[in-house]
């Protein structure tokens, strides 16, 4: 935990916005830089999310100064943007606790605190959210209570952004929509609204001119909200009669003010001065700001995609505190890489798609070796998977790379866009299973239940780093259709991963070891837990244990299950997903189906939302742990 708190002459003084509101505009920059220099030396020591929540001190502090939070209401979009905010309202002594076991939330969440209003782990849920609560707020007669939506770090590249936007440009509401403007989301932003974004050039000057003579104007009584609009939809219709740029915001009837530059978009009177002139303005409103992911931090600065989330570092030189990994097996994230650059050299038609992950799921090296054959699409994840359909239609092999949790959003565009047509994409669901200290909106654990009543799917999951090159060297073979495989973030198993690129059979488990008193059939990585736990078994309790590895929930494996069936009157299944529809709900099912009777006991996350901590404690929880499954298979013996 970082010692320097006392050093914060103003910062030591605020416990709450209430705290905040008491001191002077002069007095705010010092402030700013304080919080900043608290977050650099938190962070430096107890690691999470870094060079976005340096880029949004300023606007932080203004916000909280100007509005009567939490009465008024701030969501976040997305999170991983409000440490500053957390370390206003109540939680900077606890913030050493941040992302840890028992410890505060790794995002903003109501359930934490009151000035926390809405969930935000996921990206581009802000504006529809906030509307949601600016419509509610009137209808209750709280003409007093303000909403704001923050969104950045790429979320407005995210559809649902532009539905809400679409939604406030005919809805009444008062809702202000703050763009922080920082062109990255993890990595760099891409494609076309980052680049009007950019090349945005409605004037300072013209909008503040304006902005005073309306107020000027509704004073006198000549101004309505009718003759706003008209005046709105004239002033763009002269706009591109002199050949400016089209502001598709106004032209949404939504009133833009911006581009506010780096300069100002980090000054923090100025920030201060612009909310208050807009505050009570009536209409749906956009303020949008030009900021640094990174701000203060001259390394977080120039390379903002790798201190998105750095771990730990030295505060005072910027270097990287790391570790030697070149004795330790290699990352899941990193085999995927390195093998789908290896199928590519062979296979001409395999293209690479990620939603705004290149770098998490490794997908950059394809881009790197065969930048023409790579997609970024941005924060969209459904449109990555029909994207990904429309290629494998014209004779494509598509790759598509989505987080397991950010899978969910593109769940109909599986269906309606890929599986009814059997086409040939290939669905990569990193980070599956319980993800550790960014907690139940990260937690990749319900793909197995969602995508197991889908046709025409195969769903795989590899228990080494061997099997998963070998399911991605099968699953672009001809005619295998629709393909899952799913897989952990973090490390494997094995420091020696290369092996020979052979196809498994679609369909096909393996036993891995015989047994006579008890059948343990696991799914995925978790099997090398069980692997051990087995292991202790038998050696402690003498108990003989038979252990499956499935490999595929669909197709299932039916010979290896009904030899299962045949010779076993107690079944274990095991897996790091939903234990209600999961994997040994199918194992559940089969042996009913077929009339078998064996008592079968389950390990899988239960029916709650699972919090967060290391993996290591997670598994803990969930009894899915070494020592959970030994104790239930000495108790199964029993």
């Amino acid at each position: 935990m970082k010692t320097e708190s006392t050093t914060y002459n103003l910062l030591n003084s605020i416990s709450y916005p209430e705290d905040l509101r008491k001191l002077s505009v002069e007095q705010l920059p010092e402030l700013c830089e304080e919080l900043r220099q608290d977050i650099i030396q938190e962070l430096s020591c107890n690691p999470g999310h870094f060079a976005a929540s340096l880029g949004t001190v300023e606007l932080t502090v203004a916000l909280h100064y100007v509005y009567n939070t939490p009465y008024d209401r701030i969501v976040w979009d997305v999170g991983h943007q409000a440490y500053g905010h957390k370390m206003l309202t109540g939680r900077r002594e606890a913030f050493c606790t941040n992302r840890k076991f028992k410890g505060i939330r790794p995002f903003p969440t109501p359930v934490e605190s009151d000035y926390d209003t809405f969930t935000c782990g996921h990206a581009s849920n802000s504006i529809s959210a906030a509307l949601g609560m600016a419509v509610a707020a009137a209808k209750k007669g709280e003409k007093d209570r303000h909403v704001v939506a923050v969104i950045g770090d790429g979320s407005m590249s995210g559809g649902l952004a532009f539905e809400g936007l679409n939604n406030a440009s005919s809805t009444a509401n008062n809702l202000l929509i703050i763009l922080n403007d920082n062109d990255m989301a993890i990595d760099r932003s891409v494609g076309g609204m980052k680049q009007y974004l950019f090349n945005l050039t409605t004037s300072n000057r013209y909008n503040q001119l304006r902005f005073k003579a309306s107020k000027m104007l509704f004073k006198m009584g000549v101004l309505n909200e009718d003759r706003r609009k008209a005046l709105i939809r004239f002033s763009n219709s002269l706009k591109s009669m002199a050949a400016q740029q089209q502001n598709i915001f106004e032209g949404m009837n939504i009133r833009y003010f911006g581009p506010i530059n780096l300069k100002n978009g980090h000054d923090v009177k100025n920030l201060a001065r612009i909310l208050r002139d807009i505050k009570d303005m009536q209409g749906p409103k956009i303020l949008h700001l030009h900021t640094v992911k990174g701000k203060g931090f001259e390394p977080a600065e120039k390379n903002p995609g790798i201190w998105h989330a750095p771990g730990k570092f030295d505060p005072e030189t910027g270097e990287r505190i790391t570790t030697d990994t070149s004795n330790l097996p290699p990352l899941y994230q990193t085999v995927f890489g390195e093998t789908l650059v290896e199928l590519a050299e062979k296979n001409p038609k395999i293209v690479g798609i990620t939603p705004a992950m290149p770098t998490g799921c490794s997908m950059n090296l394809l881009m790197k070796a065969m930048p023409d054959r790579a997609f970024d699409v941005g924060i969209a994840e459904g449109h990555a998977a029909t994207f990904s359909g429309g290629m494998a239609k014209e004779g494509l092999q598509p790759f598509c790379n989505i987080y397991s949790s950010f899978m969910q959003r593109a769940y109909d565009n599986v269906i309606h866009d890929i599986a009814i047509l059997k086409l040939p994409v290939v669905l990569c669901l990193d980070r599956a299973g319980l993800v550790g200290e960014d907690g139940p909106t990260h937690h990749g654990v319900y793909d197995l239940a969602y995508f197991r009543p889908i046709p025409n799917l195969t769903i795989s999951s590899p228990m080494d780093e061997h099997e998963l090159r070998r399911l991605m060297y099968t699953a672009q073979l001809p005619d295998k259709g629709p393909f899952v495989i799913r897989y952990p973030r973090g490390r494997g198993v094995l420091v020696n991963w290369k092996c020979p690129l052979e196809e498994i059979p679609v369909g096909k488990g393996r036993k891995l070891k015989d047994g006579k008193d008890l059948a343990v059939i696991t799914l995925g990585p978790i099997g090398n837990i069980a692997a051990r736990a087995i292991k202790r078994a038998e050696a402690d309790k003498g108990i003989s244990i038979a252990h499956y590895d499935l490999r595929f929930l669909k197709p299932l494996d039916e010979t290896l299950l009904h030899e299962v069936g045949r010779n076993f009157s107690r079944i274990l299944t095991i897996e790091d997903g939903a234990r209600k529809g999961g994997m040994g709900s199918a194992v559940l099912e089969f042996m009913a189906d077929h009339d078998y009777t064996p008592h079968i006991k389950r390990i899988g996350v239960p029916d709650t939302f699972i919090e967060h901590g290391t993996v290591q404690e997670l598994y803990r929880l969930c009894g899915m742990d070494e020592e959970g499954i030994y104790n239930i298979l000495i108790k199964n013996d029993e």
